[in-house]
């Protein structure tokens, strides 16, 4: 049986055709992370999906990309917007992903949480990044976007903070790599003063381990 949506997807059901519709210029949005992406087909796990714009991104590039969004209206409408790009998608969800972790995925060299880790509260958190970290690859990178601010109407965020998610990070054996803090490109969060914290994490190789 599948659970029930969990209390952070609470109002992203009814913004459904928004998204859908809103698609941000893709090197705008991931600029602070652009240089560790992947230019080589790769294996990547786009986590909290939403509309699927990033996920298509991926796949035109020639990644092979799974996609998990617990969201019937945002998965649906994304798999027929993109029918035609090669992506699995997966009704599964933070913390947990039992789904995506039955499967015995091979483990992925890049993972992107867009706007989605503020959704989980703290001990979901705890649990969720150690379930990420075992789904790295040894030199992958973990991305995680952080937002600050009011949440929109209809929303559940929950307060995080860069400090929490290195601190999580490093109790699975990952290295921060990148640190920013960066605006909202849309005007209407700009003014309502919401700001992001864009980080991004790797799985030292076995090789770099040993010689540290």
């Amino acid at each position: 049986m599948t659970p029930p949506e969990p209390r952070g997807t609470s109002g992203y059901a009814e913004v459904a055709p928004a998204l859908l519709a809103l698609r941000l210029p893709f090197d705008e949005v991931h600029a602070p992370i652009l240089h560790l992406m992947p230019t080589q087909p790769s294996r990547i796990l786009d986590v909290g999906a939403g509309p699927g714009h990033d996920s298509a991104t991926f796949a035109g590039m020639g990644h092979q990309v799974v996609a998990v969004e617990p969201t019937e209206a945002l998965r649906a409408g994304a798999m027929q917007l993109y029918a035609g790009l090669p992506i699995t998608w997966l009704n599964d969800r933070l913390p947990h992903l039992d789904q995506l972790r039955a499967r015995a995925e091979q483990p992925f060299d890049f993972i992107l949480l867009s706007g989605v880790w503020m959704h989980l509260d703290p001990a979901e958190r705890r649990v969720g990044l150690p379930r990420l970290a075992a789904l790295l690859a040894d030199g992958g990178v973990l991305a995680i976007s952080l937002r600050h601010g009011p949440a929109p109407p209809g929303r559940i965020m929950y307060e995080v903070t860069p400090d929490e998610t290195i601190a999580l990070a490093a109790q699975s054996g990952l290295t921060p790599v990148v640190n920013l803090a960066t605006g909202s490109l849309q005007p209407v969060n700009r003014a309502a003063g919401v700001t992001w914290t864009r980080l991004a994490f790797v799985r030292a190789e076995p090789q770099a381990q040993a010689n540290t």
